[in-house]
């Protein structure tokens, strides 16, 4: 592929701008921190019964198991970061 000057020096520029986004990701920490045993037993689920199926029963069980405590006085991350735009 032939390129001018100008469209060199664009795609550097474009490059480096990726490259910066790119160092500049934050983690994506994982919300739960499961063990090596129950991540094991969570991927021979989806196996055998299917990525949906698994998550649904997941989630349905951590549902109830949340609401077993009391939230009402808890600031989600969203609530805070609306906290903090507003200052």
């Amino acid at each position: 592929m032939k390129a001018t000057d100008i469209e060199t020096k664009r795609f550097d520029k474009a490059l480096d701008e990726i490259l910066e986004l790119f160092n500049n990701l934050e983690n994506d920490d994982p919300i739960i921190h499961f063990g090596d045993d129950v991540i094991n037993n969570i991927e021979r689920a989806k196996k055998k019964y299917g990525h949906d199926l698994v998550d649904e029963k997941i989630n349905t069980v951590v549902s109830e198991m949340l609401s077993w405590l009391d939230l009402e006085d808890a600031d989600s991350e969203e609530d805070q970061q609306d906290e903090e735009d507003d200052t």
